[in-house]
Order: C-alpha cells, then sequence, then structure tokens
C-alpha cells in the first residue's frame, strides 16, 4: 500500500506540473509545423528603453546624450515640480522631449497607495491634462511614484485612459512584460551601485552585474527587450556615474539589431499586433491597421504592411 501511495503521489505532482508548464504564455504559435513570432519595428530582434523618472532638470545633459547616440528615452515627469528648484520649466518641455516621451508619474510623486480613490485619480488626470498641454501629444503612458502600487491604483490608472504603467521591480531578464499596467523593467541603471553610500565593493559587484545584463542582451539570439530605469540625476552622486552612463549608450548605440523605441510606441505596436487576422489555417494574415508590422515564419522575416494581406503557400 506504501508503493501504491507513493505512485499515486509522483503521478499527482508530474501531472500539475505538465498543467503549469502548459499555462507559461508564448510569443508563438505554432501553424502547421512552423512558428511564427513577432519581430520588434523595423524587423529588429532587440528592442531597448531608457525609461526615467522625475522630470528634474538633470534630464537636459541626459537628453544630450540619448541624442548624440540616437537613441530615444521614454519620460515619466511630475508636472506639479516643473518649474520649482531643481526641476524642468514647463515652457522647455515640448522642445526638449521632441523624439523622446512625455509620460505621467503623478502630478506631485505621492505615495498612491495612501490616497484616497478621488486623490489617486487627481494625481494622475492633473499630471496628463498638463503634461499633454505642455507636450502637444497625447499622453498615456505611466510609471508608479516610489514604485508603489495596489490593485485600486492599478484599475484607477486604467480607468484614467494609462495603457501601461511601469513598476521599479527590476526583472533581470529581457522578456516582455504579460501585463502592461505592471509593467516590470530589465533593470536599474548600474543595477543597484551607489545605493549604499561610500560602499565600492557593493558598487564594483552591482556594476559588474549591469554590464553582463548588457552583454546577454547583445548577445541574445532570441526576441529581446532590454528596459533600463532610473533618474538623470542620480548621475550627479558619487563617482563617475556620467561617464558611466555614455560608456552603456555607447555599447547599445548604432547596433543593426536594435530597436530604439519609447515605452508607449512599443506598447502601441504590441497591442495593435495582436489585431492581426488570420485565416482558418494561418495561411493568410490580414493587417488592418494603419502600423506596419513584421514577423518571422519558420526560418523568414516577413513585413505586413498596413492594409496588407498577404498570403503562404506552404
Amino acid at each position: 500500500m506504501k508503493n501504491l501511495s507513493t505512485i499515486i503521489l509522483l503521478f499527482v505532482l508530474l501531472s500539475v506540473d505538465k498543467t503549469v508548464q502548459a499555462q507559461v504564455p508564448t510569443t508563438k504559435d505554432t501553424i502547421e509545423g512552423k512558428n511564427i513570432e513577432m519581430l520588434f519595428p523595423g524587423g529588429k530582434t532587440k528592442a531597448l528603453i531608457i525609461s526615467m523618472d522625475d522630470g528634474r532638470d538633470t534630464d537636459r545633459r541626459l537628453v544630450v546624450l540619448l541624442n548624440k547616440y540616437g537613441i530615444k528615452g521614454t519620460f515619466h515627469l511630475n508636472s506639479g515640480k516643473l518649474g520649482t528648484k531643481d526641476y524642468l520649466k514647463k515652457e522647455e518641455i515640448k522642445t526638449l522631449f521632441k523624439n523622446h516621451e512625455v509620460s505621467v508619474h503623478s502630478s506631485n510623486h505621492p505615495n498612491l497607495t495612501r490616497l484616497s480613490i478621488k486623490d489617486i485619480r487627481n494625481e494622475i488626470l492633473s499630471d496628463r491634462t498638463v503634461l499633454e498641454q505642455l507636450n502637444g501629444n497625447i499622453v498615456n503612458g505611466m510609471a508608479y511614484p516610489f514604485g508603489n502600487y495596489n490593485d485600486t491604483v492599478v484599475a484607477i490608472a486604467k480607468e484614467c485612459g494609462i495603457t501601461y504603467a511601469r513598476t521599479v521591480e527590476d526583472s533581470y531578464n529581457f522578456s516582455i512584460p504579460t501585463n502592461f499596467l505592471l509593467w516590470t523593467p530589465t533593470i536599474h541603471q548600474f543595477g543597484k551601485a551607489y545605493f549604499t553610500p561610500n560602499d565600492s565593493l557593493n558598487n564594483q559587484k552591482e556594476l559588474a552585474l549591469f554590464y553582463t545584463s548588457i552583454k546577454q542582451f547583445l548577445a541574445a539570439d532570441t526576441l529581446a527587450l532590454l528596459d533600463v530605469w532610473g533618474h538623470s540625476w542620480e548621475n550627479d552622486g558619487e563617482g563617475n556615474r556620467w561617464l558611466e552612463m555614455e560608456k552603456f549608450l555607447q555599447l547599445v548605440a548604432h547596433n543593426l539589431t536594435i530597436c530604439y523605441t519609447t515605452q508607449i510606441d512599443l506598447v502601441n505596436y504590441i497591442n495593435a499586433f495582436k489585431s492581426l487576422q488570420y485565416s482558418i489555417n494561418k495561411r493568410i494574415i490580414t493587417n488592418k491597421s494603419s502600423i506596419d508590422f513584421f514577423i518571422k515564419r519558420g526560418h523568414k522575416s516577413f513585413t505586413i504592411k498596413a492594409g496588407e494581406t498577404i498570403r503562404f503557400t506552404e
């Protein structure tokens, strides 16, 4: 009886394990022995997002570096602080962030989880309203202040028209988040180096981890997204952080396999990609959107232009 019980237990565990594996999401769909896979805009296999918070005046220096290396940035701003000491001025937002993304970070940077529903809504909507007026574009991305959120905050962000909201919970991988309202970045700028003052050993360890992650991203042979987040003002601290930032940008710049994108552009691309229409046998694909899409079918890459239908004979 003891042996029989052991066999039954093993059978149950194996059954549960198979169920869990079957629920793991994938970007690929099997099509008659072939796979179809989304590629990033431009047919790239890698994508890079630089995501910075607060809207401090050090953003000016960072934007100069990003423009120098042809890299786009996503900047989450606190509109209620603009024009105050150490923050950007309202009148420079549109020009400074041309070709970059301006995004919500709440009006005054409170811990949203401690506010009433009304105040959470006001913080998000007032920030979005002001930023749209200053930038002249639709603003529907967000980063949670302090990275703090709960179910109520997430629900209200969605209600306020927010398409994605970034956390500060580093994933240390290059996968695309499955829940855009709980967007987990890859890694903080320089890892957790400089988190503890005058801790050179930890700084060396974290910087090594950061650059190892960058090398792994550059060497990746599957679809890979690198999302580096932080604050431009951190570069004014101890050490040569502005030099480190430029060193990082040099490593990832001018790479033909990388799509340099803003967070909202990538989110919009992925959401629109899901609207592709397929025939029963998946050999006919119609793109009714206004966006050109890029796919990999089998070992070949294809472009599906806006409004186009493509047909496969095999």
